[in-house]
């Protein structure tokens, strides 16, 4: 389909993970196999559904993982709350981070919308699973 290095949104999510793994290596040693490893897959996983996403045949199939890295994104929207909350991530990292998770989270949203216009910008999130991309 298309090159996923020339997809903006997938420069500003692999841009992110970058961010997030510098964040994390001050997290607490013990956390290294539990929250550290859960944020960086989370984030991880963004950039890598834009980029599987690009090598489909069809917008519809695009659109999905899409999706399915606007889930993601959730995710590690959630993980990094957790890490403000139990004092492992500052509050203006957190914030900057933050910031520029929403960013791709809009990114994402607009994406789809301009793929799949049929889709429910409300249903972005919750579209598809990672359980369907283990089985793809």
């Amino acid at each position: 389909m298309k090159n996923f290095k020339d997809v903006k949104v997938w420069a500003k999510a692999h841009d992110f993970t970058l961010a997030v793994y510098t964040a994390t290596r001050t997290f607490p040693r013990d956390e290294l196999y539990g929250l550290t490893s859960q944020i960086r897959r989370s984030a991880a996983s963004i950039g890598a559904n834009i980029a599987e996403g690009c090598g489909r045949r069809s917008d519809g199939e695009f659109a999905r993982f899409l999706q399915i890295a606007r889930g993601s994104a959730s995710e590690v929207e959630y993980h990094l709350l957790l890490a403000r909350d139990l004092g492992f991530l500052p509050v203006t990292e957190y914030a900057s981070l933050q910031k520029r998770l929403e960013e791709v989270q809009r990114m994402l949203t607009a994406f789809v919308q301009r793929i799949h216009p049929r889709a429910p910008a409300e249903a972005l999130p919750f579209r598809g699973s990672k359980a369907q991309v283990a089985s793809s």
